[in-house]
């Protein structure tokens, strides 16, 4: 009986690691239509390495996650089994994502660098581009989870973000995320001390200082990097 009940657990594992293989590997398909077979796995395992950051740093604070899963020209997510019981462990799962998001691109800059390599310098523009647009401040994207231990009424500034981003490329993504958006931007202007559990925001001032100090530094630095990087492949 063990044994099969650890044989059916394993079988379990291995099946979410299938979805999530099966989900990237459709994800590279699509994209290799479009960009090439090249650039297509680059930009699925970016993705992955962000999306890895979220499930580690919430496996590391105790929380049931599911391995990640991909939708071609949306994105990825985690399954969030449990949620955090407050903004403090919300912002540093939010922020993971960015911050090893971020170091991948950077690993392709390197790589772009030493080889001289154009597919690995847009890669580098393609996962500061992602996780720059990530850090807009409004839920569900990372920037709105982020700004929340700093004050839900950033998310007000991300509003308008979103807004001009849509007349810059009329993405029907960003109408979506605007929708997803709503209870947030809700919350921020008409707080409900009852849509959260008690006491779920507060936090410490050196824990608001920490993070609006982190996250207008990777802001500034994602920022740089993406018009740097945008001039080196338009030259």
């Amino acid at each position: 009986m063990i044994k099969l009940f650890l044989l059916l657990f394993s079988a379990a594992k291995f099946g979410k690691l299938l979805t999530m293989g099966g989900t990237m590997l459709f994800s590279m398909l699509a994209y290799s239509w479009i960009f090439g077979w090249r650039y297509a796995v680059g930009f699925v395992l970016l993705i992955l390495f962000h999306e890895l950051g979220h499930y580690m740093a919430a496996r590391q604070r105790g929380l049931n996650v599911g391995v990640p899963t991909f939708i071609p020209f949306v994105g990825a997510w985690i399954q969030m089994k449990e949620q955090p019981t407050n903004v403090e462990t919300e912002a540093y799962i939010a922020f993971a994502g960015p911050v090893i998001g971020t170091l991948a691109a950077m690993g392709c800059y390197w790589l772009a660098r030493e080889s001289g390599s154009q597919l690995m310098l847009a890669l580098a523009y393609a996962g500061c581009m992602i996780n720059l647009f990530n850090l807009i401040p409004l839920s569900p994207l990372d920037g709105g989870r982020i700004t929340a231990i700093i004050s839900p009424k950033m998310w007000l500034l991300g509003l308008p973000l979103l807004v001009g981003l849509f007349f810059y490329n009329h993405s029907p993504m960003l109408i979506l995320i605007v929708i997803l958006a709503y209870p947030q931007i809700k919350q921020a202007i008409w707080p409900n001390p009852n849509a959260v559990p008690q006491g779920y925001y507060e936090a410490s001032f050196n824990e608001r200082t920490n993070y609006a100090v982190l996250y207008l530094g990777l802001v500034v630095f994602l920022s740089v990097m993406t018009y740097l990087l945008h001039t080196s492949l338009a030259g």
